[in-house]
């Protein structure tokens, strides 16, 4: 029995595993994406395309594996927590997104066989298709941590004995990384880059959510705290520009495979883009898999 708490109910583990390959789940047109990140507020970084799915009818879980509770410079311990749990509630709720949280301390995360069999139960009660999390080489420790935490669950989702309590998975799911601006050991290299234009509303409304952070201890700790809005709706503006939420830049970024995907005249239109790289861990897509897996594309 593990001994970590949850905030919010998991859900019960489900019927029988389809082994077709890339779709866990028995019904063959509902997609199951789960992100895992280190922190609340660290799966909204791909928010817009968890945004699409939930639209076109597929099933989202957003995980944190700590709670959260040492982000801040003036609360922390237990109410922090609480706090940073409601704003996830609110985040998931801007796209009908599940958001589960765990109880262990931010800042502490460990790679423990105890938190990789969590990560393994998490993944199998959602039957996963496509696992996203952060790549191993970070900034946070947190984050080097679940990347790690993630990538070590990858095969032994689908061992029997291990986690028995739990199903297994007939078929590995496909285990990718979000993207980031580290270059060492390796870069991050797109595998496939969504537009969500169409969406960025929503996804700036899910970090609005995080007051906490976004407007309390991320100026702070940037020393920028005294240039936040007062007013409610000027935040969230204050908040798309200095996220670059009103940029073009992401779309310059991955321009090329934008059209590639998109085609001459949308691709090259595209601002706001989420990409994501494939990991060598779990099952290895073509790319015509992946424009199956990622529904966006004429």
């Amino acid at each position: 029995m593990t001994k970590l708490r949850f905030f919010s109910c998991l859900l019960a583990a489900a019927a029988v595993l389809s082994p077709d390959v890339g779709l866990a789940q028995a019904d063959e047109t509902q997609l199951r994406i789960i992100v895992i990140g280190a922190h609340p507020d660290d799966p909204e970084k791909v928010g817009g395309t968890m945004a699409k799915f939930i639209e076109q009818g597929h099933k989202v879980r957003l995980v944190s594996l700590t709670n959260g509770n040492a982000g801040h410079f003036e609360m922390g311990g237990g109410p922090l927590a609480q706090r940073r749990y409601q704003e996830t509630q609110c985040a998931g709720r801007v796209i009908g997104a599940e958001y589960v949280v765990l109880d262990n301390d931010d800042g502490k995360l460990m790679p423990t066989l105890e938190n990789r069999e969590e990560v393994i139960r998490q993944i199998r009660e959602f039957r996963a298709d496509i696992v996203i999390s952060p790549r191993p080489n970070d900034y946070h420790p947190d984050h080097r941590n679940t990347a790690l935490l993630v990538r070590d669950a990858a095969y032994m989702v689908t061992v029997p004995n291990i986690v028995a309590s739990v199903p297994h998975l007939m078929t590995n799911p496909i285990f990718m990384y979000m993207s980031d601006r580290f270059t060492e050991p390796t870069p991050f290299v797109p595998d496939i880059v969504v537009a969500i234009d169409d969406v960025i509303e929503k996804k700036i409304d899910m970090y609005h959510c995080h007051e906490s952070q976004m407007y309390e201890w991320l100026p702070y700790n940037r020393g920028v705290l005294d240039a936040v809005p007062s007013d409610p709706s000027e935040r969230r503006e204050w908040l798309a520009e200095v996220r670059g939420f009103r940029s073009s830049r992401p779309g310059e970024t991955y321009r090329e495979l934008l059209i590639q995907l998109y085609g001459q005249q949308q691709g090259s239109q595209v601002k706001q883009a989420e990409a994501f790289q494939v990991s060598e861990y779990g099952s290895q897509p073509s790319l015509e898999e992946l424009k199956r897996l990622f529904p966006f594309f004429n």
